[in-house]
Formats: structure tokens, sequence, C-alpha cells
């Protein structure tokens, strides 16, 4: 009987420069991983050659992370849970992921709007405001829905002084890709995570929120107590902080975070 390669074996021959590696396998591994939604365009660009390499079959399910912490402490199954860093250790304190967990990336917020648009001013906290009040429809995530860069928006809105002029052309969007409602016309800016406008086709991403109101979300890894394949999630965790990962991250938009 010819056993499957361990994982983290393949992982590392797959950084291993100029080397191309084919896995036989007698059957692929389901590991099961709950992502944030930010972090879902870097799961599905990697997953391809994760698979082929190492022979494991990756099941992605993304939402906000409100709506993934109630998932997981409803008991759903799952191997690998990629959260903000507050609500990943929240968890954990729970016991409803291991103990130790992995900061894998950061991303801040950006702004954006529709393809050929003009390009407004974002230069400077006012430039931002103005253009926030200037903007006819603004969309992004509806705080109420656990979405990280909702809830700070709806904050930052109101530290600004311009939530009540906000309120009434909000496009609040319940989950994933804000960018889409520039695509369908149902909104004339859009303020989210850089690495989700990104991944959204046929729209003009502008630049990152002003340093001085910028907010980043640290996003973290972490195994399921109870999760079926541990050493193959462990595995995906660290190959979260290799070469080609690290690479892959600035493309979409993000930071590599030092494990911890």
């Amino acid at each position: 009987m010819i056993s499957r390669i361990p994982f983290l074996a393949a992982l590392l021959a797959l950084c291993t420069a100029g080397t191309v590696c084919t896995v036989g396998t007698a059957s692929a591994a389901d590991i099961s991983v709950l992502t944030a939604g930010a972090f879902r365009p870097v799961l599905d660009a990697l997953a391809p050659s994760i698979e082929r390499t190492a022979g494991v079959h990756l099941i992605i399910a993304n939402g906000t992370a409100g709506e993934l912490a109630k998932r997981i402490q409803n008991g759903e199954a799952f191997d690998v849970a990629i959260l903000p860093e507050p609500v990943a250790k929240a968890l954990s304190a729970s016991g409803n992921l291991a103990p130790t967990l992995s900061s894998v990336a950061r991303v801040g917020i950006g702004v954006a709007v529709p393809e050929g648009a003009s390009r407004p001013d974002i230069s400077t906290v006012e430039q931002f405001r103005q253009t926030l009040l200037a903007a006819p429809s603004v969309a992004y995530l509806d705080p109420a829905a656990g979405g990280s860069s909702g809830m700070y928006l709806s904050k930052l809105f109101e530290t600004l002084g311009i939530a009540q002029a906000i309120a009434p052309k909000a496009v609040l969007v319940h989950g994933g890709l804000v960018g889409t409602r520039l695509v369908d016309g149902s909104a004339a800016l859009a303020v989210h995570q850089i690495s989700e406008l990104l991944a959204v086709p046929r729209i003009q991403y502008v630049g990152p929120l002003p340093a001085a109101v910028q907010n980043y979300t640290v996003y973290a890894a972490g195994v399921s107590p109870h999760a079926k394949n541990r050493a193959d999630a462990q595995a995906l965790i660290q190959a979260l902080h290799g070469k080609d990962a690290a690479a892959l991250l600035e493309r979409k938009g993000m930071e590599p975070a030092a494990p911890r």
C-alpha cells in the first residue's frame, strides 16, 4: 500500500525554487477552511498549487467575522479558521479554537470607484471626508453583520462628524465583495478592505485610506480542537508563511504578518 506523502513535506517541495513535484495519492484528505472574506482571494489563489502538490482537497467557505464566529460557536465542523485576530483569540479562549494561533496577514481599508469614473482625492483626511460627502452613494459592510471594516467605518464616520450625512446614502452590504455594488450601479463609492476591492473586476481602485485614519485588520489562523486532519491543517497554516504566500499576499493587497 502506498501511503500519502505528508502534506508538510509536499509544501516544502513546492517552495523549493526550480523544483516541480508530482504527487500520487490514494485519496485526497479534505481540509475544511472557514475564512473571513478579506482572506478568501488569497486562499483561492493558493488552493490549486497546494491541492496539486500535496494531494489534499481544500473546502473553503467564507463569511463576515461575526457570522463565522457564530457558526463555529454553534458547532459547525471545520479544520482551520482564518479570522480577525480579536475574534480568533476569543474563540480560542472559549475552547472553540486550539490554544495556539498564528498571525498570517494584515490588510488595510481602501477606496474604489466605478471603472472609468474620475479618481477622487483621498490623500488627506479632509479630502477623504469631502469625497465621502460629495459621493451620491457610499457602499460599505453593514456593521450589524459583524464585518471588521464596516464596524470601523461606522465609528470613523462619527469621528469625522459625517455619520448623519452618510446614513441616507449608505449602501450597506451584509457580506461579500462591496466593490460589486460599483459594477451593478448601486453605489458611486466603495470603502472596503483592499484585498476585497482588488478581487472585483471592472472597478477602479483609488488607494488606501489616509494613514491618520487607516485601520489594519490582522488575520490569525487556528486549528479546530476537533479537526480530523490536524497535521495537514497545521501544515496549511505553516504554508501561509512561505515565500510564495508572502508574494501572493502583496499582489492581493495584503501584507504578511510574522507568525506568533
